[in-house]
């Protein structure tokens, strides 16, 4: 199991309702030069729930940010295939040590020795089919068109890997998908379906799903580019998600990333052997980082804050900044979102920087 650091619940201390750190880091955010059109954070914490928000949801109608809208979740689906792979373990329908060439066969041949616990914590050296050339032009030529699951994988078929697997730590949105045609393979069934039986029912989960076109479930938090000396430009129904696949490709909302992170962390998903397996934490950020020291396991992180420990995911997609996450015994659980994607190397630096200084306050007050 999952072991929180000393002191990270808090759980004799009463709750502190106020968060005037945190509403003021909010203030700073939706402030700044570039600032994201709206930001909140969602805080659950002995049965009761806190949402604290700044800005719109829609910059055309003015409409507010609400816990029940539509967003796209990014990475974070990274934490959903990693829920499907240990449900699946846990029964012995597949093997921490299952490699891709035993059960993908021919899909990717410089990498056949690269295991599902590798995939899982991004130490197998699969490239990162993102950053490959023909795959950046042929989305920026036609973003709404659907590209499958193994056509996402071709573009990197013949690029070697990036370090020999289980040697060092670099993320690669490769992986995720890799772990979802393997759940495919190892059961016959679709991912999606995968995710209605292991994930979704189980964690009760009513708004969430994995949509291949590009448009967006009403009502839905917009997601916008911000850049200097412009008005926002809505990205919200630009790209198929079908791009990022088993990688960050569901759409879902405030309520029920806060539903999954908690059954996820708290143990309500797979078994004791699986979440022992997740025990063993390697140096490694998530992308973009989380608050606080970074660490990664199997299809999740560790985020040391000066305030306590929570494990979760961030996550970012043109139009939206993410981070989800929960105590160890799922008790407590924040779910904060951006509507603009605005991390390093995209939008400013500086409200990048501000965000997750914010997610940092949110921890904090979590553990208040």
């Amino acid at each position: 199991m999952i072991v929180p650091a000393a002191g990270a619940n808090a759980a004799a201390e009463p709750p502190v309702k106020t968060g005037k750190a945190l509403r003021a880091a909010l203030d700073e955010v939706i402030g700044a030069p570039e600032a994201p059109p709206g930001i909140a954070v969602l805080l659950h914490r002995k049965g009761e729930i806190q949402v604290l928000k700044r800005g719109v949801a829609d910059v055309a109608t003015g409409a507010k940010i609400n816990r029940r809208q539509y967003m796209r979740i990014a990475s974070v689906a990274k934490a959903f295939s990693g829920a499907v792979a240990l449900a699946l373990v846990s029964e012995g329908r597949l093997g921490l040590d299952d490699t891709i060439g035993q059960r993908l066969p021919g899909l990717l041949p410089l990498a056949n020795d690269v295991t599902l616990r590798q995939a899982l914590q991004h130490t197998g050296g699969l490239p990162d089919y993102i950053f490959d050339p023909e795959f950046i032009d042929d989305l920026v030529s036609d973003p709404g068109r659907y590209r499958s699951p193994t056509e996402l994988v071709e573009f990197v078929a013949d690029t070697p890997l990036t370090h020999t697997p289980g040697t060092r730590y670099e993320y690669s949105d490769t992986d995720n998908v890799v772990v979802g045609l393997m759940a495919e393979a190892a059961t016959g069934m679709t991912y999606d379906q995968l995710l209605q039986q292991y994930v979704y029912g189980p964690a009760k989960l009513t708004g969430t799903s994995l949509p291949i076109t590009v448009e967006m479930p009403e009502p839905y938090m917009h997601g916008y580019d911000v850049f200097p000396d412009a008005p926002p430009f809505d990205t919200s129904e630009l790209i198929n998600p079908s791009g990022a696949w088993a990688s960050g490709g569901i759409v879902s909302t405030m309520t029920d990333l806060d539903r999954f992170f908690r059954a996820y962390v708290g143990g309500d998903l797979f078994g004791r052997k699986a979440r022992r397996a997740q025990n063993n934490f390697v140096i490694g950020s998530s992308q973009p980082p989380g608050p606080g020291r970074n660490r990664a396991t199997l299809g999740l992180f560790r985020y040391a804050s000066h305030c306590g420990t929570v494990y979760g995911h961030t996550g970012s997609f043109p139009g939206y900044r993410m981070l989800a996450a929960s105590t160890a015994n799922g008790k407590r659980s924040l779910v904060m979102v951006a509507n603009s994607q605005i991390v390093a190397g995209f939008g400013s630096e500086e409200v990048s920087d501000l965000i997750r200084l914010t997610q940092e306050d949110a921890v904090c007050h979590l553990m208040r």
